[in-house]
């Protein structure tokens, strides 16, 4: 399992499914406020394991989350 950012795409372009998890975390925290319930502070880390694996280009690690 490789950790180091997908080079087919630009440095400076999110892979598709990076900025799909990023719109939703961003929904997720709007729509949340500051208090946050169990279940939405568990999304809220499903979506970063999501986000970190799509900048990282590792589809296994998407797949698992």
């Amino acid at each position: 399992m490789a950790l180091l950012p997908d080079s087919s795409l630009p440095a400076d372009r999110p892979a598709p499914a990076a900025a799909h998890a990023n719109e939703a975390i961003r929904a997720l925290v709007d729509a949340s406020g500051q208090d946050w319930s169990a279940v939405e502070a568990a999304t809220y880390e499903v979506l970063l394991v999501e986000w970190a694996a799509a900048t990282r280009g590792d589809p296994d690690v998407i797949e698992a989350a």
